[in-house]
């Protein structure tokens, strides 16, 4: 079998691709890159010391329901796909230089499972919503948030919850690999799983 020159790393938000992805790609010498990168939705409806949530941003989050939220992310991915695709085309296509670590929610498993791209393995990662909502709550400062902060929180986890419904479905469907983030897995242990997935 030949080496794999991509690994594609999708999930909801909040499952930890970023971090696993650093990791699998520092293992394996490769490039990590995000779909982020490529065009960005309205992103988490929190601050952070160095970003305040635009209007716009939080006005999205706020007007719409978890129906038609993920009906505007599922759409962005679709407009975004095409970048994707010639991205990973590419890099699975060429003989020598630095093999690419992907991550990203628009990596949908439908999209991935039509590539016609040699040398590329992929997985999603997973977690319960619990797991997930620890997480934004504690990226967030869930406890000091406002009343409207918090609502926002809530309706972006809702999403989340709902896109990985839709994602694992689609996932086990096609016999994709998925991994659960959760119960206690450090980071690296998840690393080395999708590692061993991407190389076996």
């Amino acid at each position: 079998m030949e080496s794999v020159r991509v690994v594609l790393i999708g999930g909801t938000s909040n499952t930890g691709k970023s971090t696993v992805a650093r990791l699998v790609a520092d293992r394996l010498g490769f490039e990590c890159r995000s779909t982020d990168e490529l065009a960005r939705h309205p992103g988490r409806p929190w601050p952070t010391p160095t970003w305040e949530v635009p209007v716009h941003v939080a006005e999205h989050y706020r007007s719409l329901t978890v129906e038609e939220l993920i009906a505007s992310v599922l759409d962005h991915h679709g407009r975004l796909w095409p970048r994707i695709e010639e991205l990973v085309t590419a890099r699975a296509a060429q003989d020598g230089g630095t093999g690419l670590v992907l991550e990203g929610s628009a990596l949908r498993p439908a999209a991935v499972a039509r590539l016609a791209a040699p040398r590329t393995a992929a997985v999603w990662l997973t977690a319960d919503e619990d797991v997930l909502r620890d997480r934004m709550h504690a990226a967030c400062r869930y406890a000091e948030a406002t009343a409207d902060g918090r609502y926002l929180v809530d309706k972006f986890l809702a999403r989340a919850v709902r896109f990985q419904e839709l994602m694992v479905a689609e996932a086990c469907a096609l016999g994709l690999e998925c991994i659960d983030t959760g119960g206690g897995r450090s980071a690296a242990e998840v690393a080395d799983a999708v590692r061993a997935s991407a190389v076996a």
